[in-house]
């Protein structure tokens, strides 16, 4: 499923809502090419200090639960960067996710 978000200067991004596939297979290289730097930091320095320690084990499981939060992630993040639902449609499949509240 994915949802079309447009900002205020009418500049539109088409994102995926639900799991993430390419971060399951990818890690944090999803994060790094969307730009979205800090995340993709985060995810990196997660899975090197988990997998350090557990012999790559936790860096795997860190991968399936970013797999399932970093779509979420992003779009609340775009969200707060100016962009908003650019259709009904849209706007519905993110309510309907808990991404956004229903008066919003």
């Amino acid at each position: 499923m994915k949802a079309l978000l447009q900002n205020s200067g009418g500049v539109t991004k088409n994102v995926k809502v639900g799991f993430s596939w390419t971060t399951f297979f990818f890690g944090f290289f999803p994060a790094l090419f969307r730009g979205d730097l800090k995340w993709a930091v985060i995810m990196l320095v997660v899975e090197a200090v988990l997998g350090s320690f557990t012999l790559g084990i936790g860096a795997w499981i860190s991968g399936v639960v970013f797999a399932f939060v970093y779509n979420k992630i992003y779009i609340k993040e775009l969200i707060e960067k100016g962009y908003s639902p650019a259709n009904e449609e849209a706007r519905t499949l993110l309510v309907n996710n808990q991404i956004l509240s229903k008066v919003a």
